[in-house]
């Protein structure tokens, strides 16, 4: 399979992923689905995603290698940010679900009209009414499925916005925190299966992230102390080994976490969520006309020197890696609704 690439926003700089577990990615999304779909769908399920995750995270005889400095430093993972030591990591679980100083090392930007990412991630940018764009929005969900069939407002609510994906790889930081400020109107699980969130994968399936497991948040904007971004679906989607989504939404740090509850004021920039150990993926869903992406994101995204797996749909559809907190979009046009 070709190599799977994307661009460092930072520079501009085009690198190459080592895509973790993609021999058995491979295996799983070609040998086991086409010649036994039985075992595919067990191995896609709760209960072996829960094992491997164990097997993977849980087990202090991994730790000798997940938890070396070497390994960690190939990934490019910054220890110094961490609240505790490599010392203190004593299984591969204590390494992915680290806090770290984002406050010094993830600064936000103060204009409240921007839209920030939710995770250290690598993402795409996209638009609902697009048409001559690959349709890409059919290659990774659909809506409907998305946030659920029977929630006929939202997709009404949705219908021709905007959407952003995140994909977070097994060595970044992975908390959740909030892309917008507002009041969270209804927050939702979908049960759905475990599938792995390697490009491979999603190339694959086609719309994986509308079968997943996933957590929906919708976040009121148009609100005293809000984004004024109109309302936004925050979809927190599961993945291979991935055991759940715990919300942990903190004021201040990581302080006094708490559920996240219709009603609740969330404040943009702070933790929202931890994902348990393993990959996974954020979509947000934007109301139409509301906010423009930053221009670097749409213009990395149609790079013709960039080989990413997702050129498979059609055309050039690349990431760029961004850090949570940071500026991804902002606010135009008239506050309100219709």
């Amino acid at each position: 399979m070709n190599p799977h690439q994307f661009v460092c926003r930072e520079d501009g700089q085009v690198i190459t992923e080592e895509l973790f577990g993609d021999q058995i990615v491979r295996f799983l999304y070609s040998e086991a689905r086409e010649k036994a779909p039985a075992l595919f769908q067990m191995l896609t399920g709760e209960r072996a995603s829960d094992l491997l995750g164990l097997l993977n995270f849980d087990l202090p005889l991994s730790a000798t290698f997940s938890g070396s400095q070497r390994f960690l430093k190939a990934r490019g993972v910054d220890l110094e940010e961490s609240l505790i030591s490599a010392n203190e990591m004593k299984t591969p679980r204590d390494f992915f679900e680290r806090k770290i100083c984002y406050w010094k090392s993830r600064p936000m930007p103060e204009d409240s009209e921007v839209v920030v990412s939710p995770a250290d991630s690598r993402m795409i940018v996209g638009g609902l009414s697009e048409v001559s764009y690959l349709k890409i929005k059919d290659k990774f969900f659909k809506l409907n499925e998305l946030l659920g069939t029977d929630r006929t407002d939202l997709h009404t609510i949705f219908h021709e916005g905007d959407f952003a994906i995140f994909r977070l790889t097994p060595e970044m930081y992975h908390w959740n925190h909030v892309p917008v400020s507002g009041v969270v109107r209804d927050i939702y699980t979908l049960d759905g299966d475990y599938h792995s969130c390697n490009p491979g994968a999603v190339v694959k399936m086609v719309t994986p992230y509308s079968s997943n497991r996933r957590v929906v948040t919708i976040i009121d904007t148009d609100v005293p102390h809000g984004s004024w971004v109109g309302r936004v679906a925050m979809v927190e989607i599961v993945a291979l080994m991935i055991g759940g989504i715990e919300q942990r939404y903190s004021q201040q740090k990581y302080d006094s976490p708490t559920d996240v509850v219709p009603r609740m004021f969330l404040k943009k920039g702070q933790p929202k969520s931890l994902y348990r150990p393993g990959s996974s993926t954020d979509v947000l869903i934007f109301e139409p006309g509301r906010l423009e992406f930053d221009q670097d994101l749409v213009s990395f995204r149609s790079r013709s020197d960039v080989q990413s797996r997702f050129n498979a749909f059609g055309g050039h559809l690349n990431e760029t890696e961004v850090k949570v907190r940071q500026s991804i979009a902002r606010k135009i046009g008239e506050k309100g609704r219709s």
